[in-house]
């Protein structure tokens, strides 16, 4: 691992905030906008790491409390650290934790101190704190860390948004307080307390800004954050239950507010158009499971909208997904073949599906890196846009 973290920006879109820029990693570069695909266990669903390696992928996400559960941080330690251990020489992030535990209302109890849940898996109590999910994420050596927060709930009050935002500041301050020590450790040669073997020490930390949808407290969890120093910034708590216009609203509103050397990331958004318009409004990085999830259910996404595979009208249908696509899926295979797959109940069908959308997302993605560079980002946009809304023939 020769390089440190760092971040770019190389150029602007003058007609809107969209920026390109280049996120360097010890595992190497990443050019924005990037979307991340979802790793959740140490793998994206029904994908070899040949193929992530093939569309193109630079960075994937893992979970934290996925491999904490299973098999377990100390596990992945000793076999080398997350990027061996799944087989992955590339950049990686891993999330905070937080995100799941909020999804396990019922099971939790939250606390300054942290959020003790119970296990999913097997009903066992465990008590996730800013410290713990810094070391978890310390001990799979990834090379970006997400501070540990509470994700806001929505709908929210304000009084319950400010409480939320305070907790997550004081959660993110002493995220960093802890990683710092530890990697401060790893270089005086005393990683952990000895049960750690393999450490990078140069990992990146990106704090999470919550506010619910009220512009103030987005505005004061992100001076919170600022005034704390981190080596990017992420908008967490959308795409939890409020309207896509919500959403768009904050998102327009704090991403232009971060600082503006370093990386700016929407946490768990969202379908390709959602990403055109955060991409105009200046965000860097993304990650969603959409393209997986919904290739496993027969939805797959082109440049003329949404297929849903098990309609009847592509049983005698012999073009691509896509005719524009250039993935190895729409030169091969025709959509009556993939229909067939589908209603077979075929694993194939998975295989081919999630292909599909992931390379669709990342060719966007690279596309939009292009009409950044070439100052030509809102024509693209509006294209894009308008080929959504034409529809299928």
């Amino acid at each position: 691992m020769a390089a440190r973290f760092s971040f770019e920006k190389i150029a602007s879109d003058p007609a809107t905030r969209a920026r390109a820029g280049r996120i360097t990693t010890p595992h190497g570069p990443v050019d924005t906008p990037a979307f991340m695909p979802v790793g959740t266990r140490g793998t994206v669903k029904a994908l070899t790491q040949e193929m992530l390696e093939e569309m193109g992928a630079r960075i994937i996400l893992g979970n934290t409390y996925h491999l904490y559960l299973r098999p377990g941080h100390l596990t992945i330690n000793r076999l080398g650290g997350l990027h061996r251990f799944i087989s992955w020489d590339r950049a990686m992030l891993t999330d905070s934790g937080g995100f799941q535990v909020f999804s396990l209302a019922p099971l939790r109890k939250v606390s300054r101190e942290g959020v003790e849940f119970q296990s999913h898996l097997d009903g066992s109590r465990h008590l996730l704190t800013p410290e713990k999910s810094m070391e978890i994420q310390f001990a799979l050596g990834a090379d970006i860390v997400m501070a540990f927060d509470e994700c806001t709930p929505y709908p929210a009050t304000p009084a319950q948004a400010l409480e939320s935002l305070e907790l997550t500041e004081e959660w993110a301050r002493r995220s960093k307080d802890h990683l710092t020590k530890l990697h401060d450790e790893a270089i005086e040669g005393r990683a952990g307390d000895g049960d750690i073997d393999r450490v990078n020490p140069e990992q990146a930390l990106f704090g999470i800004n919550q506010g619910s949808t009220f512009a103030d407290l987005r505005e004061r969890s992100l001076e919170g954050l600022i005034r704390i120093g981190f080596d990017g910034y992420s908008i967490g708590g959308l795409s939890v239950g409020e309207e896509k216009n919500e959403m768009f609203e904050v998102v327009s509103h704090v991403a232009p507010l971060m600082p503006e050397d370093k990386p700016r990331y929407l946490m768990g958004v969202g379908t390709p158009e959602d990403i055109l318009e955060a991409v105009a409004s200046g965000v860097d990085m993304f990650d969603c499971v959409l393209p997986t999830r919904n290739a496993r259910n027969a939805q797959l996404f082109t440049s003329r909208g949404r297929l849903n595979m098990t309609n009847a009208r592509y049983r005698a249908d012999q073009r691509p997904v896509d005719e524009s696509c250039r993935c190895r899926v729409c030169a091969r295979y025709s959509r009556a073949y993939l229909r067939h797959l589908y209603a077979s109940g075929e694993i194939l069908a998975s295989v081919l599906g999630s292909y599909h959308n992931l390379w669709f997302y990342l060719d966007t993605m690279e596309r939009m890196r292009q009409a950044i560079r070439l100052g030509t980002f809102n024509e693209f946009r509006l294209s894009f846009l308008g080929s959504l809304a034409r529809g299928q023939d």
